[in-house]
This record gives structure tokens, sequence and C-alpha cells, in this order.
């Protein structure tokens, strides 16, 4: 009966996952572990060991480990782009200082991964240039899916060109930030959204995010 109790107490403990959760458990794990550490100094058996799997085992879900840091890249970039997305509610102005204000937020909880991501040796990598690169883009397109500038306003490739521009100019200056935070938050989120309509130039966004000069 004691034995009965026994194998029916391991087998509850036991988590049948299908293939997908399992993978999913895995990168969640390591976006987990993202949070604190650079990507190169994610350890593969302690994520393994997390997940109740052998460090073989994990490998049957991602070729390599490689395959495996870029699908948890994967995840981080979606987080961010998840956490940042505009709140349609608001007016313009308010919609792009709240949106910014939360990415400051999210880079701030999760400056380890940030820092190295954009800085770090794993940077260097041609995979991860091209998913951070996808995950600005996705950031342009958003902000240009709100300017009130029409899609065939000869103004909007010089603009899209400007918005690029400011993305760069927000990752730089918030890098910088993370590292010897000059100023209190609240300045840092007031310069970066004032730099915007001042690069981009335009009076018909100017106008929209700053009705108090229109």
């Amino acid at each position: 009966m004691s034995k009965e109790r026994s194998r029916d107490k391991t087998e509850s403990k036991r988590v049948r996952l299908s293939p997908e959760q399992r993978r999913e458990q895995l990168i969640t794990l390591g976006a987990q572990m993202l949070r604190e550490r650079a990507l190169e100094d994610i350890s593969i058996g302690e994520i393994a060991a997390q997940a109740g799997i052998s460090r073989g085992l994990l490998f049957h879900y991602f070729p390599s480990k490689q395959d495996f840091h870029l699908a948890i890249v994967r995840h981080a970039n979606a987080e961010l782009l998840a956490r940042t997305a505009p709140d349609k509610s608001l007016p313009l102005y308010d919609m792009l200082r709240d949106a910014v204000t939360r990415y400051i937020d999210y880079v701030s909880e999760n400056r380890t991964s940030y820092l190295a991501l954009l800085r770090g040796p794993a940077s260097a990598s041609p995979e991860l240039v091209t998913l951070v690169t996808q995950t600005r883009h996705a950031l342009v397109d958003r902000i240009l899916g709100e300017a009130p500038v029409p899609m065939e306003d000869p103004d909007r490739p010089r603009l899209r060109l400007a918005v690029r521009g400011w993305i760069a100019f927000v990752e730089e200056t918030t890098l910088t930030w993370l590292r010897e935070e000059p100023i209190p938050r609240e300045e840092l989120v007031d310069m970066l959204v004032d730099s915007l309509p001042a690069l981009a130039l335009n009076p018909i966004l100017a106008a929209a995010l700053r009705p108090e000069l229109a």
C-alpha cells in the first residue's frame, strides 16, 4: 500500500507537456534568466535542471545553443513590444509619453540584458542584429501608424528615416542613463518625447505632438 502511494505521489509530480509546451517553458525560463544575466551567460544546464529535463533533451527542442538564445531574444523582443503597445484611447502626445515611460520601465527592469544585447559580445551576432533590427522596424511602423501624416504624403520616406534615427537616439540615451542616471527619470522621459518632433521636422506631426503650439 505504501509503495502504491509513493508511486502515485511520484506520478502526480510529473507534468507531461506537449513538445510545444515544453519549448515555451524552456524559452520562458531562459527569458527569466536573461533579466539578470547577459545572453552569453545563460546556462543551458541550469535551464534544463529547472525544467526537470536533461541537458541533452533540451537540444531535442533547439538544434543548438545559438538557436535557443535566439528564441529567448525573440521572446524578449515580443515582450518589449507588448509592454510598450500604444494606448489608443490617449491623444497622440500622451500616447507617446505613456509608451516611452513604459519603455524606460521595461529596460530598467531588464537593464542587464538590455545593455548586453545592444552593446555586449552577443550584439555582434548577425542573427541577433537581425532580430534587434526587426524590433526597431516594428517600432518605426508603430509610430508612423499613429502619425497623422497621410500615406501618400511625399514627406513619408524622410519621416521614416527621421523616426528610425530617433529610435537610435532613444536607445543610446537610455543606455547612458542606465549606466549613470545623471538626471531624474521624468526628465529623461521629457527629453525623449520632446526630441521626436524636433528631429522629425514635420509640421503635421509637430502640431499633433505639441498641441500647445498649434
